[in-house]
């Protein structure tokens, strides 16, 4: 019967397995060479698709690998060998590279699919621990990846040479990305679902509230006419503007709080108790970024003005909520 581990078991393991394979990607570094480079500029010459291959555990990080070259400006994806050997294989064109897992290099059902990448003079790169195995020495090009131990107390189960082969994947997809001169907005177009989407496409223009919603009063406004403005356009505050409609400044509920607490009266004039200039940012800017600047000056609400200073339109923290950027 298997006996209940204690807290000091658990932590001393994954502590043990965490060193290990925290080991395992640090000397990955020194096995960095020309053929490093070589496997760069032949995925930087490609010009159809990545196609990366492998059997178990090595397929799993195939599939990771093939995702982030994809997301990253280098069309690629991940075909099963085995699959590959009952069809799939009519998915490689002869202008794609295939990039090849094996920590054995003799895997069978990768290494079966040798022969006809090589009759169809298709690129090989093959990522192996051992350089002199069968599909290192049918490579065009080989990298090894060598651990001096798996985190598997038994050093069988693939976990500290997987985590270094995973760590040489998005090394790859990187220098790639880099080299390419891969944008955010590159990047925001292949990840147009999700937070991530609406973090890299959404800016302030898509969620502003537009003059005829914008709040804005004259500098001889009365503090209670402003609070009518304010309660009738629902941003908590009021753009102070001049007869040229440039702003001046900005008048808040805060504003409001601290003018009572001076004992203003509601007859005066806004430009009394406005906060001058007040936070803007323009319509093209991101969205995430004008969080940034609401939480670094714990506003909750910009101004949004054009090349002119002059106010186009408000985005209120509660928008970038709703909006799912937060």
């Amino acid at each position: 019967m298997t006996q209940k581990a204690t807290k000091e078991q658990l932590l001393k393991s994954a502590d043990r397995v965490i060193s290990i394979e925290s080991q395992a990607v640090e000397q990955l570094k020194t096995q960095l060479n020309d053929n490093f480079v070589a496997a760069c500029h032949r995925l930087l010459e490609c010009r159809g698709k990545v196609v990366v291959i492998g059997m178990g555990k090595s397929g799993h990080i195939g599939g990771k690998m093939a995702a982030t070259l994809a997301s990253t400006g280098t069309p690629a994806f991940f075909v099963h060998p085995a699959e590959a050997s009952h069809g799939d294989l009519g998915m490689i064109e002869e202008r794609d590279v295939v990039i090849a897992l094996s920590n054995s290099g003799e895997t069978h059902e990768v290494t079966s699919l040798i022969p006809v990448i090589k009759r169809r003079d298709i690129p090989l790169i093959s990522i192996t621990s051992n350089p002199d195995s069968s599909l290192a020495k049918a490579s065009e090009i080989h990298l090894t990846v060598k651990v001096e131990q798996e985190a598997c107390p038994h050093n069988l189960a693939p976990t500290a040479s997987t985590t270094a082969v995973l760590a040489l994947g998005d090394a790859i997809a990187v220098s790639l990305l880099e080299a390419k001169g891969f944008t955010p907005d590159d990047f925001a177009l292949s990840h147009p679902g999700g937070s991530l989407g609406k973090r890299l496409l959404l800016h302030v223009g898509d969620l502003m509230h537009t003059a005829e919603n914008f709040p804005a009063v004259s500098p001889n406004t009365s503090v209670k006419d402003a609070l009518l403005e304010i309660t009738d356009k629902r941003l908590g505050m009021t753009a102070v503007l001049d007869e040229h409609k440039h702003l001046l400044g900005i008048f808040t509920d805060g504003d409001l709080r601290r003018a009572f607490e001076k004992g203003i009266n509601v007859d005066t004039p806004i430009k009394e108790v406005m906060t001058t200039g007040g936070k803007t940012i323009t319509s093209d800017a991101l969205a995430v970024d004008a969080v940034g600047l609401m939480e670094r000056n714990s506003i909750t609400c910009l101004i949004v003005v054009n090349t002119q200073n002059k106010p186009v339109g408000a985005v209120h923290m509660h928008d970038l909520l709703k909006a799912g950027v937060v």
